[in-house]
């Protein structure tokens, strides 16, 4: 545990955090887009120690809390099939779509299984030949890389039953859309480290290049996160904008060729709706012609679906950092962990689970002013 404790160290977080009191009082917005981010910001108080001049605020970066009402919906209907077996990730189960979630429909007699991996589903459709294996397929670039190589082996093997329905996303398309908003004034981003280890620096050249907002890639300890906001000060005081690699320990500027090439293999770029952001081009992925025999959208009939959002939730402009989980109505007198009305309260990567678990009633309101 020694080399975790090093960027857990007292010490060296409050010789980094006095480093960045230091800096000028011009006031500088940023924003990070990984969930796991999130989630060690507020576990670690880390908005708490900064300085006012400088506000974070939390981005797209959860997949289950991006994925839309739409794609939600055409997962309950895929549900709702004869002799189909739908396997997901557990926290896709309780996220809201327009009417019903898969949680419910599984209540009431679909065959609806949690799995914690799509070989998991592969082999469930290998010990029910009889049956359609559909896996939901949620994630960013992390995680497409290893459904693709299912999708591989299941072609390779002739395992017939098993299809995917993809909903993944990319991040470079949202930063993209989120600082080309006028209302976000977006100053720098904290890049999210599992997704840079697979694409690696290049996707985020533009951001920083074309848009003059500097992008610095980290790690999931209190001081990686620290280091990058003191990395982003720097440049936006220094009037650069370039893309730096905190979290060099696990992120190469090429990234991962070898995942990339089993994701372009089975994968191609496609438009995709998220929630919050809407539909931007080229920011999702749909399984390429020559596998479709495993892609959910070709094998089944799926009736086309407009989702519609719950009443008074926010989560959209939570995702975009226009709001905060305070802001909502809705958020922990009605929307909470046990009673989810939004999908920002799902995953414990969401922004307002994250909240709810780990902010005081006095932060709440800190967090109200200056989101």
């Amino acid at each position: 545990m020694e080399y975790i404790d090093e960027y857990r160290d007292p010490d060296r977080i409050e010789h980094l955090v006095d480093q960045i009191r230091k800096t000028s009082h011009k006031p500088i917005k940023l924003m990070e887009v990984c969930g796991t981010h999130t989630v060690t910001i507020f576990r670690n108080g880390i908005r708490e120690l900064l300085p006012d001049h400088i506000t974070l605020v939390s981005g797209p970066g959860c997949p289950v809390c991006v994925t839309s009402i739409e794609g939600i919906d055409r997962a309950i209907a895929l549900s709702q099939k004869k002799k189909t077996i739908i396997a997901t990730f557990g926290d896709l189960l309780r996220v809201p779509g327009s009417e019903t979630s898969l949680l419910r429909q599984r209540g009431e007699g679909a065959d609806i299984r949690v799995v914690y991996s799509a070989y998991d589903a592969l082999h469930m459709a290998q010990q029910n030949r009889d049956r359609q294996v559909v896996f939901l397929g949620v994630g960013f670039e992390a995680t497409a890389p290893t459904i693709a190589a299912v999708i591989q082996r299941a072609k390779e093997a002739q395992i017939g039953n098993f299809t995917v329905l993809s909903m993944h996303k990319v991040i470079p398309p949202a930063l993209k859309a989120l600082v080309q908003s006028p209302e976000l004034e977006i100053n720098g981003f904290i890049c999210p480290g599992h997704v840079t280890t697979i694409i690696g620096t290049e996707p985020y050249m533009p951001i920083a290049h074309d848009f003059h907002v500097p992008c610095v890639v980290t790690g999931f300890e209190p001081l990686d996160v620290l280091q990058a906001i003191g990395l982003l000060v720097r440049q936006i005081e220094n009037g650069e904008s370039k893309v730096e690699i905190q979290y060099r320990r696990a992120v190469s500027p090429g990234g991962n060729p070898r995942a990339r090439a089993v994701l372009e293999e089975v994968f191609e770029p496609c438009d995709s709706i998220w929630r919050g952001l809407g539909p931007l081009p080229r920011s999702g992925l749909n399984v390429v012609p020559s596998y479709s025999d495993f892609d959910a959208e070709r094998r089944f009939d799926i009736p086309p679906v407009k989702g519609r959002e719950p009443p008074g939730c926010l989560c959209g402009d939570i995702l975009r950092g226009l709001k905060g989980p305070p802001d909502c109505s809705l958020f922990r007198e009605v929307c909470t962990p046990d009673n989810p009305v939004g999908a920002c309260m799902v995953s414990s990567e969401g922004t307002c689970a994250a909240y709810y678990k780990y902010s005081t009633s006095e932060r709440w309101q800190a967090g109200k002013t200056r989101v």
